[in-house]
């Protein structure tokens, strides 16, 4: 039985999950949401991995780019990319919003809306230095730990032979989480199944209808974002085709859906750059735990700009092209600041509906469907985060031997 169920290449694993938990949520709801459970193991287990893996895998990375100034100039590189389809995804979901009357067809009922706490540009900025590494590594703070072993991957570099030990020790530390990694990734069809199956049972079908528009021009912008910019990318600086390159990242796409979760999804991720796209390891784990934490296209590109035109109609007031501006602008760069974990993207929300100066209270409105929402969001920050690792990698000559996606293996 197993022979067989490993035998199913992994893709139609988690598709088969994904349909059959669906459809348990749709039919039978109550069952549906008894399969939380399933889900929240998954993301359990995930969650496990991401402190030690993150952090070896990023002081491994450095350290084997020997060559300080390539480092430098990937940062550089990545880095542009990742702001450069920000930019392009809040102009998407600014135009689709202007151009589409999402007005509701009936009155909507607000929610309770919890009180977000917005930090100030300073605080922001503080908060990237961690005052207490091994607190950051306990509480699972990303963005600490990504700084941290920057600066220890940069540390151990420059110091060459007498710290050999520890890189050795790091380095093999790293082997040990991604084989973790891939015997977790082991659990995605049933986190899958638990979590499409709660969804749907939970908030049903029906929650979509009063806010059908908002939501079906969310997942338009996106749709476009994902095959026509990140397509585009691939095609011409990738070296690849985008169906290609789609096939590979598929099964990386189901995952961050279902989770909502750019760091839950970078398991998944990572398999998919380094065996499917040919990304060399030391370069991916580089790219996609720093993707995980700034490159969000969905959660603070696409949907800010959506959501402020959406609760601006919701008011009555009207926005001129300044405020398109400082939307776009303000969605880009809260982008730096959102964390990779569901949920979040509402503090990126209340940040631009700040600066634009719309009423807070229009974030119930849409709160209650934040988490289908979600899913359209966190699959576009991971691949983003994928298509810019295949991008960069092959303008650097990162790419291993077997660069190409083998689509032959995989429908075998």
């Amino acid at each position: 039985m197993f022979r067989f169920w490993f035998n199913i290449p992994f893709w139609q694993r988690v598709l088969g999950a994904f349909v059959l938990g669906a459809l348990v949520g749709a039919l039978f709801p109550e069952a549906g949401q008894a399969l939380k459970p399933l889900g929240d193991l998954f993301i359990r287990a995930i969650k496990m991995l991401v402190a030690p893996l993150i952090f070896c895998a990023i002081v491994s990375a450095i350290t084997d780019l020997n060559d300080g100034q390539k480092l430098g100039r990937l940062g550089a590189k990545t880095i542009g990319m990742f702001m450069l389809t920000a930019i392009i995804a809040s102009a998407i979901g600014l135009t689709l919003g202007t151009l589409i009357d999402m007005s509701p067809a009936q009155t909507l009922t607000a929610t309770e809306q919890t009180e977000k706490v917005i930090p100030s540009v300073s605080q922001v900025l503080l908060n990237f230095v961690p005052t207490n590494p091994f607190a950051a590594l306990s509480e699972g703070n990303v963005l600490q730990i990504v700084v941290f072993a920057a600066i220890i991957g940069v540390a151990i570099q420059k110091l060459g032979e007498p710290a050999e030990p520890v890189r050795r020790v790091i380095k093999s530390g790293a082997e040990v989480m991604y084989q973790v990694t891939r015997m977790v990734l082991q659990l995605t069809p049933l986190g899958v199944l638990g979590l499409m199956a709660w969804v749907i049972g939970e908030y049903g079908i029906a929650s979509l209808l009063p806010l059908a528009k908002f939501v079906g021009v969310i997942y338009l912008a996106v749709l476009i974002h994902i095959v026509v910019v990140y397509g585009g990318f691939v095609r011409t600086m990738g070296g690849m085709s985008a169906w290609q390159f789609f096939r590979a990242v598929f099964d990386a796409q189901v995952v961050a859906f279902t989770t909502c979760s750019s760091f839950g999804s970078l398991p998944a991720a990572h398999r998919a750059v380094t065996e499917r796209l040919g990304v060399s390891k030391d370069y991916a784990s580089f790219v996609l735990p720093l993707g995980a934490t700034i490159n969000m296209d969905g959660c603070g590109g696409i949907y800010p700009a959506v959501a402020s035109i959406f609760i601006a109609n919701l008011y009555g007031i009207p926005l001129d092209w300044m405020d398109y501006g400082l939307i776009m602008m303000t969605a880009t760069l809260a982008s730096v600041g959102t964390a990779g974990v569901p949920g979040t993207a509402l503090v990126m929300l209340t940040v631009t509906l700040n600066a634009v100066g719309l009423p807070l209270e229009g974030i119930a409105f849409i709160a209650a469907i934040d988490r289908i929402i979600d899913m359209a969001r966190t699959m576009t920050n991971v691949t983003g985060d994928m298509m810019v690792a295949r991008v960069v990698a092959r303008s650097e000559n990162l790419l291993q031997d077997n660069n190409l996606y083998q689509e032959a293996r995989e429908s075998a």
